[in-house]
């Protein structure tokens, strides 16, 4: 995703560090919540935040855990367990988070949010592709959080 900037935004959550394995508590082997997110290092001009979750390592490809949009951009904490905007569908077809259930092996997780300058009004349900096209030319910065998780 281009950015207009180099702003980096700081995301890290108080269930897990960068690396490091997320609590199966996020998980499709727990409660399937979505971890708290602390969010700081807004560029000025910021309009509103958009989250991306995403397994890279899935076997056919890039899985969209999932997407939110139109994210206050006052907010400093995405609570466990929330609705922070617009959601999205992810690739389990649904308008929520998923967490991570990977078929196998160890799998990384990023939360990448995105610093925009507007709001994108993208109707709820959206898919990733909508999500993208509408958040181009609009990025002012972005930062990500990465974890991992293998099942039992």
């Amino acid at each position: 995703m281009e950015t207009k900037s180099t702003v980096r935004l700081s995301v890290s959550s108080p269930a897990f560090r960068e690396g490091e394995h997320i609590p199966s508590r996020y998980t499709c082997d727990g409660e399937n919540i979505n971890p708290a997110l602390e969010v700081g290092r807004l560029p000025e001009g910021t309009q509103s935040l958009a989250l991306i979750v995403d397994d890279p390592d899935a076997p056919g490809g890039t899985w969209t855990h999932w997407l939110v949009w139109d994210i206050d951009p006052a907010t400093t904490l995405i609570r466990e367990d929330s609705k922070p905007g617009t959601e999205g569908r992810n690739d389990f077809g649904n308008v929520q988070y998923g967490g991570p259930c990977p078929p196998g092996g160890t799998h990384r997780y990023y939360f990448k949010l995105y610093a925009l300058d507007r709001k994108l009004g993208l109707r709820e349900g959206s898919s990733r592709q909508d999500l993208l096209k509408a958040m181009e030319q609009h990025v002012l910065g972005s930062g990500e959080l990465m974890g991992r998780y293998s099942r039992l």
